[in-house]
């Protein structure tokens, strides 16, 4: 039976990737769909942006039951991460939280979405890292 589970991710970061860390991103990548039994369909394709303002990491990948994006703004002071995991399967969300530590996360905010039969907000808050 297909689920359809999505979590959205904002987080504020003390140690963002950067511009030399795209191997190391490509493995992370790799690792959190690995570690919530998702399979990677295409992917990942991640590029970093070197546009003042706009500064960071793009990255996307499609698994098999849907995809996962994420966007990492480094000169931002704290910076920020924007995330979100979809799928039609289940979605552990404690070892996406798990994942995010590597980037020492100071406060994380989330939506947790049951998109089954409407958009139904079915968790989410606010926490902060000490």
């Amino acid at each position: 039976m297909l689920k359809h589970q999505h979590i959205i991710i904002r987080a504020e970061v003390a140690k963002p990737p950067l511009e030399q860390d795209l191997e190391s991103m490509n493995e992370w990548f790799k690792d959190l769909i690995e570690s919530i039994n998702m399979k990677i369909l295409s992917g990942p394709h991640i590029v970093y942006c070197n546009m003042p303002g706009n500064r960071g990491f793009t990255g996307v990948c499609c698994i098999e039951t849907s995809h996962v994006a994420i966007h990492i703004w480094d000169e931002d002071d704290p910076s920020i991460i924007q995330f979100d995991v979809y799928t039609c399967s289940t979605l552990d969300i404690d070892t996406v939280f798990k994942k995010m530590k590597r980037f020492v996360p100071k406060t994380i905010e989330y939506t947790y979405i049951d998109r089954d039969n409407k958009l139904e907000i079915v968790g989410g808050g606010k926490f902060k890292y000490e």
